[in-house]
């Protein structure tokens, strides 16, 4: 029967599209006459927090600056950067080349940028990838490249085969689902409904794993989508379709509680012609308190899925799953930029191990969307560590090339390290500065996270106010109250600085609630309005002015920044300040480099000064007073390297004549530790982690009393 798909406002407001016998559906307005998003429609739990139409976010500042180096890098250009995988042979573009993963993550990232900035050269970079998948879906629904009817051959550099496998599907949701947030373009609805009716069909007979089993642990990618239809239609089918898609996906909840004995199946698996060594070996139980055994960036996207089952199912188990499971991820892999150690599989907590560029990605993308969905500021404070520190230093400043693994301690990058278990699947080119170094998933999927990190700075409450829940330099249009226009403009230095400023126009007189989230590193916040300090409310790190707004009002949050240490790996100690971990200042010499091979040319990079250096423990026992906080001229420019670190630490340290690099690696000193050096004590700089590029984060500490 044709369909009449009606009533889409770009806002995505109060109306919804309806399916079939020309039925139009009416959104009701969950818990209060101002909800002016798309909110949870019953049964599903209702958000705290509603996402903003793409492209109503705009980002100033270095956060621009940031976004238009990636258009002008490897975002933007990847098309002749790469086109032997994202180029017209690509399958997502009717080729019979590559047909997996890899270009659907790059639109991925391309898309929200194009829609961000405003672009229409990068719109019209997108704009295939969408036409082909939204005009060649096949009449029984599937979605995407065509399947061979004769498995081709393998060629170097790609991944040809299966096309029906799930996983790579799930990526193109996203993507339609974020092109139809930026233009209302009607087809998306007929052709995810189309699609989740051929899943429904055909999941009983191929599971998630039918192919492989990265949709297996990825499920939660594609349930998001589904619940998100579902808000939009009301289609009842699409909640049975989201019931079999959490029970085929891989049990995180109750691996996370330690309740799941089945452990992984243990098939050995390859891909591509790469072979995939820890997922061959049978485990008896996965816990994350082991080595290995779980893949680190199926963990980056498998945390959010029992999140996002929560809101069918509201059983307090999921989140006590999920918090639960970021416990023990930092106390058994965690480093102090909020990451954890993991090359490929899950490796511990040692400050050399490498972080996947992938890993960083995904994780900021789970915690954007458990942080709509719960509105718990935890999943907001580690966002906003791992943006801010383990994000900007796995690309080169002008994002043309990227690490595959950076390490919180690392004092020379090259192709001879050896110590992550990974490296030599790579040829040892895991940790150097190139385009195709280490594995090409994260040449491809680097690209979604500064993008969806604007989108998700502010955000429409249930109770028709806003929220900013991040800080940046940045301003967004929406709707508040009873359908008024708000303009909010942020000017800030954050995270530098301690100051976040935001000005309201409107375009009526209003009231409404304004949400500011309240980092927990934050002592004795005050915030203002219009000059006078006012004293907000602040539950669960949420601080709320609710009250009648003019335009011109302007709201000021000081957020004070203590200095402080933490404690990690053989008893080592890292320094922070605010949002911000701090790291040695290694100046360092850059080294182009190719070997005339596959991972085409690439930059390494070697100390040209001293790094082995420990702290001083005395200083430690009161850091807030020791250590001195010394603030450069800035001007909110780009801010991440060695040359634009707005400020710096100034602390006392030891000359760690112990402690040597093996092999380029910066090997721990153990726990009893060589004392012959007690006076050689000097001032050393630590500068933000974001703007380093060689560096020492967990240093060992002596106990060194002049």
């Amino acid at each position: 029967m044709k369909k009449l798909l009606t009533c889409f406002a770009v806002s995505l407001t109060l109306l919804s599209c309806g399916d079939g016998d020309q039925k139009t559906t009416v959104t009701e307005k969950s818990h209060s006459p101002q909800v002016n998003y798309l909110q949870n429609r019953a049964p599903l739990e209702p958000r705290p927090y509603l996402e903003l139409p793409l492209g109503t976010i705009r980002p100033e500042g270095w956060l621009k600056e940031q976004l238009q180096r990636m258009a002008n890098g490897m975002t933007g250009k990847l098309d002749s950067i790469y086109p032997e995988v994202v180029g017209d042979r690509n399958g997502w573009l009717g080729g019979d080349g590559d047909g997996w993963e890899r270009g659907p993550y790059w639109i991925d990232g391309l898309l929200p940028l194009a829609y961000i900035l405003d672009d229409n050269a990068l719109k019209e970079k997108v704009r295939p990838w969408i036409e082909w998948t939204l005009n060649n879906q096949a009449e029984d629904g599937y979605l995407g490249p065509v399947p061979f009817e004769k498995e081709p051959e393998y060629e170097p550099g790609l991944q040809r085969g299966p096309r029906k496998d799930w996983w790579p599907k799930m990526i193109m949701l996203k993507i339609l689902k974020q092109y139809y947030g930026a233009t209302g373009d009607k087809r998306v609805i007929t052709t995810l409904t189309e699609y989740f009716k051929y899943q429904l069909k055909e999941l009983p007979e191929r599971p998630l794993d039918y192919l492989s089993f990265w949709a297996n642990r990825r499920g939660g990618d594609n349930l998001q989508v589904v619940y998100w239809l579902y808000n939009i239609t009301g289609d009842e089918f699409l909640l049975e379709l989201g019931d079999i898609i959490h029970e085929q996906t891989f049990p995180w909840t109750g691996i996370f509680l330690g309740e799941d004995k089945s452990g992984d199946p243990g098939v050995p698996w390859s891909f591509g012609g790469v072979h995939y060594p820890f997922d061959s070996v049978e485990i008896s139980r996965i816990s994350l308190s082991k080595m290995g055994g779980i893949h680190t960036v199926n963990l980056a996207q498998g945390i959010k899925e029992p999140v996002i089952r929560y809101q069918k199912d509201t059983d307090e188990k999921y989140l006590r799953a999920v918090k639960k499971a970021l416990r023990d991820i930092k106390k058994y892999h965690g480093q102090p930029q909020g990451m954890y150690g993991g090359d490929e599989p899950l490796h511990g907590n040692n400050p050399v191990r490498g972080i996947e560029f992938c890993s960083v990605s995904e994780m900021m993308f789970s915690l954007e969307a458990m942080t709509r969905i719960t509105g718990d500021m935890e999943f907001a404070d580690l966002l906003e560590k791992i943006t801010y520190n383990a994000l900007p230093t796995q690309a080169s400043d002008d994002y043309m090339s990227r690490q595959y693994f950076q390490a919180a301690n690392q004092v020379e990058i090259s192709d001879r390290l050896d110590a992550a278990f990974e490296t030599h699947n790579h040829q040892h080119t895991d940790f150097v500065f190139g385009t195709v170094t280490g594995y090409t998933c994260c040449t491809t999927n680097m690209h979604q996270s500064w993008p969806k990190f604007v989108q998700n700075l502010f955000y429409a409450t249930k109770d028709g106010g806003v929220a900013a829940l991040q800080y940046a330099p940045a301003r967004v249009s929406l709707k508040v109250g009873d359908n008024v226009d708000l303009e909010v403009r942020e000017t800030t230095g954050f995270p530098f600085r301690e100051t976040v400023s935001f000005k309201l126009t409107l375009s009526e007189t209003s009231a409404f609630p304004f949400h500011l989230r309240i980092p927990s590193w934050a002592e004795n916040p005050v915030i203002s309005v219009n000059g006078e300090v006012v004293g907000a409310p602040v539950n669960n790190q949420i601080a709320v002015i609710d009250r009648e707004w003019r335009t011109g009002d302007e709201i000021v949050l000081k957020l004070p920044m203590k200095t402080k240490t933490s404690k990690w790996y053989e008893f080592s100690v890292a320094v922070e300040r605010g949002p911000l971990v701090y790291a040695l200042k290694i100046p360092h010499e850059k080294r182009k480099k190719d070997r005339d091979d596959g991972y085409r040319e690439f930059f390494e990079f070697y100390p040209a000064g001293d790094w082995n250096y420990g702290l001083v423990e005395p200083e430690l026992e009161n850091p807030a007073e020791n250590i001195e906080v010394v603030e450069h001229d800035w001007d909110g420019s780009y801010p991440w390297n060695l040359e634009n670190a707005p400020l710096e630490l100034r602390l006392k340290g030891v000359k760690a004549d112990d402690w040597k690099a093996i092999n380029g690696v910066p090997v721990m000193p153990g726990f009893w530790r060589n004392f012959k050096n007690v006076n050689t004590v000097e001032e050393i700089s630590l500068i933000p982690y974001g703007c380093t590029t060689l560096r020492i984060t967990e240093f060992p500490v002596y106990p060194v009393r002049e």
